[in-house]
């Protein structure tokens, strides 16, 4: 009895060993990663790090700063000239004049380095899809939408998603930009948007629709179509949602703006709402800081935790990195670097990042644990100034 006695009080010993022991490991891993908080200056780590050297992290650096965007920093203007193709364009929302090259490099949550202004607002164009896309998870993960796969028109049923073809989209269509939605929405006409180098106006407006899910096309008014219908599903401003619900637990500045154009107004709930852009090429969309911009990679370099708070399901990080049927290089509003039209081939295949008008990303590695953030690099060379990062040759 007294041998058993023993050795059950050297069991519950060791127990309680193996449990600190297991506490201890879980804690080192939680801090492995740095969340900077509300106003903190970023805390610094050492640029030769894995996936590249402080020789390959300067190179990058003088390319980002020697390679700034050609189009004019008076932003009214480069999107007139950059979209002068379309039917009917004009400037519809905010505007702002921008800065110059800006960037950020994260490992695992700490500086290795910066360049530029990182804290100066400016627009994003469409990089602001990714947040866009990011609303649509905090409504799946909330169970307002049941399913990607459901149909808008059974949300929406105020005629947006009426007729043999609209009312086959699904919100998956909407954010795989595979839809081929039809019609107008703030006096934007699906057709005129970034329209065929062939043809005209009237063969454009009479173009054979797309059976939805089976064709890719890059298309701003089926985006702002999405923001509408979440707009209503929410019942709230998405940048309402977006500020609640991820934005203020990350500890974001109070310096970002989500605009949409100065007539996208509806009614919900005896309220008057705008309804955001997901881009800027006609004004509006997000407009934003490169270290707001990180803090958003952060979370998902993640995989949807923020120092220990989950604030979106990691299936929804996953889910927005499935390549799509009819375009392998996107998913839910993100670019994937998978084999494809815009395959990067000296830089690896699990990267996927936000894109938009002038050279504004947010590239995440998940594998290298890094997030990049660039402003104003000239969009063409994108692809070398990560080999430089990396190294690649």
């Amino acid at each position: 009895n007294n041998i058993n006695s023993l050795m059950k009080k050297h069991s519950a010993r060791l127990y309680g060993l193996f449990g600190i022991l297991l506490l201890t490991i879980n804690t080192l891993c939680a801090q492995e990663y740095y969340f900077p908080e509300y106003q903190a200056e970023w805390k610094t780590a050492s640029a030769n790090s894995g996936a590249f050297t402080e020789a390959s992290l300067q190179a990058a650096v003088d390319f980002a700063m020697e390679h700034e965007y050609t189009g004019s920093r008076d932003l009214r203007q480069a999107i007139l000239k950059g979209f002068e193709r379309e039917p009917y364009h004009h400037i519809a929302g905010p505007t702002k004049k921008r800065g110059g090259p800006a960037g950020m490099i994260l490992k695992n949550g700490y500086l290795v380095t910066s360049w530029g202004d990182t804290q100066r607002v400016d627009m994003t164009f469409s990089v602001t899809k990714s947040f866009l896309s990011t609303t649509a998870g905090l409504a799946v993960d909330a169970g307002i939408i049941t399913d990607v796969n459901d149909l808008v028109g059974d949300y929406i049923w105020d005629g947006t998603f009426d007729g043999d073809h609209n009312s086959q989209v699904t919100w998956k269509h909407l954010l795989e930009q595979n839809s081929d939605w039809s019609g107008e929405l703030w006096d934007g006409k699906d057709w005129a948007d970034r329209p065929p180098r062939e043809g005209g106006i009237d063969t454009w407006k009479n173009r054979e629709l797309r059976t939805p899910g089976t064709f890719f096309e890059y298309n701003d008014v089926r985006v702002n179509v999405l923001a509408y219908a979440l707009t209503h599903t929410w019942r709230k401003p998405l940048p309402q949602v977006l500020k609640e619900q991820l934005m203020d637990p990350i500890g974001a500045s109070t310096s970002w703006r989500w605009f949409g154009y100065d007539d996208a107004w509806s009614t919900i709930d005896g309220l008057q709402m705008q309804s955001v852009t997901g881009g800027g090429h006609s004004g509006g969309g997000m407009f934003i800081s490169a270290e707001d911009m990180a803090r958003f990679g952060l979370l998902f370099l993640n995989n949807g935790v923020w120092d220990g708070k989950r604030l979106l399901s990691e299936a929804w990080v996953k889910a927005v990195q499935q390549p799509s049927t009819p375009n392998p290089n996107y998913g839910y509003m993100w670019w994937l670097n998978q084999q494809g039209a815009r395959h990067w081939k000296n830089l690896p295949e699990h990267l996927y990042y936000a894109a938009g008008f002038g050279g504004n990303f947010i590239v995440i590695d998940q594998e290298n644990e890094l997030v990049i953030v660039l402003r104003w690099l000239e969009p063409s060379q994108i692809e070398a100034f990560l080999e430089l990062v990396y190294g690649a040759s």
